[in-house]
């Protein structure tokens, strides 16, 4: 497989995250101000194959001992080959 993970918030691509986001029904019509910020306030994840993003998760934490899992998706042409299986286990680094 020729897919990334990355916590790196400049590498997300925030036009995708937006578009499929806003057209979801757990966050359908979220501006992008609200993306952006809830993006600003969490620990992201990326999953990038050939640096295009295909993938996005987000975690609220508290960095100590609470996580939320949220906004969760990939995009359509690459369900099925185990992407969000590799968000889900990627180790996240939690310190600051």
């Amino acid at each position: 497989m020729d897919y990334r993970i990355s916590t790196d918030r400049n590498r997300l691509d925030l036009p995708l995250i937006h578009e499929f986001l806003s057209n979801s029904y757990w966050a359908k019509g979220r501006p992008i101000e609200v993306v952006e910020r809830s993006i600003k306030n969490s620990l992201c994840f990326g999953a990038y194959h050939n640096d295009r993003q295909v993938a996005f998760a987000r975690l609220i934490t508290d960095r100590a001992v609470f996580a939320y899992l949220a906004d969760v998706f990939v995009i359509e042409e690459y369900r099925g080959r185990g992407i969000s299986g590799m968000l889900l286990t990627f180790p996240p680094i939690l310190t600051p």
